[in-house]
């Protein structure tokens, strides 16, 4: 639900052996590495055929009080919610409650082109509704109890992005608005359906619609990492909906999607329907590259939590991650844990760290900017710690590997500093030449 530096592209783009060479040793050691160097908190479960072959957890569900996680505590999924609610969507066709034609102005007139916008349009982000996620004060007030009412006048009130079906853009928005339409026409709670129509057909134990988080609930909180762990705000659960409202577990989030593609829970047309890709998006779904393979499957962050579930169907694999804290960049460590069931060599990194002072990070400080991208970016700092700002972006706390060298892993970014001539190098993608323009930016 939030932007990061710059863009994080996921692809999982390792060539795919066979399950049967799983390095359990190297695998706990990897995530051990992550966990100590304080890059990843997180659990991890890994299934083929239907049997879980690999399930652990790592770091902390609650830094404050020490308190680690097991195999079944809950992590909130974010956006992964949404291929449960996709597949609510098309249980309710099948039970013709619902037309994947049917337009939204049935049940919410006042949204902008209601009278042009389908149910299978708000499936697939081609609805042109803005995401009220993206509103520039979302993170003042998503702490906030919100009503069906409110979130409706929310959308209602935005202008349209572009006319219904010219383009795809994901929204949270839509999946909101789905997830009430399903209460419209069971007139039951979203909670209660996704309890009776997917998990318990599925067999998932602990995966349910999240409230406050309750650690004696073995519930995780999520964290950010500035220097340290700091716990992450809550998003009250009144607001994202089968958008990202779900807490769950790896374990089920496997056993979920092999029910899926079982055909356990929508019919073989329903799933066909439901992974046919429009640019790259399906229904609640979408590929994940694995060289010449490909999985399905969704990612999902919210607050400080991020997930992922994919499933190799040619080759009956299912993985999952939930994170609760994370300072790495996510697509090296699934390249990383796929390549140790699938038996690729890979390397356990190694974190270096250079200790500096906040007198040493004095000679960085400014605002830089560049010819070759229009962004600015202002260096300032907390102490030790080296912050970074780009234009329109958030802030991110710098970890400093060698002189005059800073990293931020989660997205990649390497900074090297040229104090004498007032310039730095960015890395991302690319290498990017920035010179400072203001000096003494405290």
């Amino acid at each position: 639900m939030k932007k990061l530096f710059l863009t994080i592209v996921y692809s999982l783009s390792v060539f795919l052996l066979f399950a049967q060479n799983l390095n359990t040793q190297k695998l706990n050691e990897l995530i051990e590495t992550l966990a100590a160097n304080n890059k990843f908190m997180c659990s991890v479960a890994i299934s083929e055929n239907g049997k879980i072959i690999y399930s652990n957890a790592f770091g902390y569900s609650d830094v404050e009080n020490k308190i680690k996680p097991d195999i079944n505590t809950k992590y909130r999924i974010g956006s992964i919610s949404k291929t449960f609610t996709a597949v609510l969507i098309l249980q309710a066709v099948e039970e013709n409650k619902l037309q994947l034609n049917e337009k939204l102005e049935k049940f919410y007139p006042t949204i902008k082109n209601a009278d042009k916008i389908t149910i299978e349009q708000l499936l697939r982000h081609r609805t042109g509704i803005f995401s009220f996620t993206e509103d520039p004060d979302y993170l003042k007030w998503c702490v906030e109890k919100k009503t069906e009412k409110e979130l409706i006048d929310l959308i209602s009130k935005s202008e349209s992005v572009f006319p219904p079906d010219s383009t795809y853009r994901y929204s949270n928005s839509n999946y909101v608005l789905l997830s009430f339409i399903l209460e419209k026409i069971y007139k039951e709670p979203y909670s209660k359906l996704l309890q009776e129509k997917i998990c318990k057909p599925a067999g998932l134990t602990n995966t349910n619609y999240g409230g406050v988080i309750k650690i004696e609930n073995n519930e995780a909180y999520s964290y950010n990492y500035n220097g340290a762990w700091a716990k992450n705000i809550e998003t009250d659960m009144s607001i994202p909906q089968g958008a990202g409202g779900i807490i769950s577990t790896p374990t089920d989030l496997t056993k979920f999607i092999e029910a899926l593609f079982d055909g356990k829970l929508i019919s073989e047309e329903s799933l066909e329907k439901m992974t046919a890709l429009k640019d790259n998006y399906g229904f609640g779904i979408q590929p994940m590259p694995f060289y010449e393979r490909r999985a399905l499957g969704h990612n999902g962050a919210i607050d400080g939590f991020t997930s992922s579930v994919a499933y190799f169907s040619d080759d009956k694999i299912a993985f999952s991650y939930t994170s609760n804290g994370t300072n790495y960049n996510n697509n090296n460590i699934a390249i990383w844990v796929l390549s140790s069931i699938f038996g690729k060599p890979f390397e356990i990194p190694e974190f270096k760290t250079f200790e500096v002072t906040a007198e040493d990070l004095d000679k960085y400080l400014g605002v830089y900017s560049s010819k070759q991208i229009p962004l600015k970016i202002t260096v300032t700092k907390n102490n030790n710690v080296l912050l970074i700002q780009a234009t329109g972006q958030q802030q991110l706390a710098m970890e400093a590997i060698d002189e005059n060298k800073f990293s931020f892993d989660r997205a990649g970014v390497v900074l090297t500093f040229n104090p004498d001539e007032e310039s730095m190098v960015l890395k991302q993608g690319g290498e990017f030449l920035f010179t400072k323009e203001k000096t003494n930016v405290e």
